[in-house]
């Protein structure tokens, strides 16, 4: 997950800089990271059309979920 994390990291900063998200990697991380955060966007708008939060809350819910998935793996082999 920390990959992950850094690749919307790194779209996110590609979003500053004029014409990057048309370069290879731009469309290269888009494919991989857009659909991830277009779940986000569809509930989460754009603060003055603007400032767009989507990535921080999905970084945060990507963050929950890898905390679960942990917690359930510490548990199954716990159990063992």
């Amino acid at each position: 997950m920390t990959i992950y994390t850094y690749l919307i990291i790194a779209y996110v900063l590609l979003s500053w800089l004029p014409n990057a998200r048309e370069s290879f990697i731009g469309e290269l991380l888009g494919k991989v990271v857009e659909p991830y955060l277009s779940i986000f966007r569809k509930f989460i708008p754009p603060i003055g059309g603007m400032l767009d939060l989507s990535p921080i809350i999905a970084l945060i819910a990507l963050r929950f979920v890898g905390m679960g998935i942990i917690a359930i793996i510490e548990m199954i082999v716990g159990m063992v």
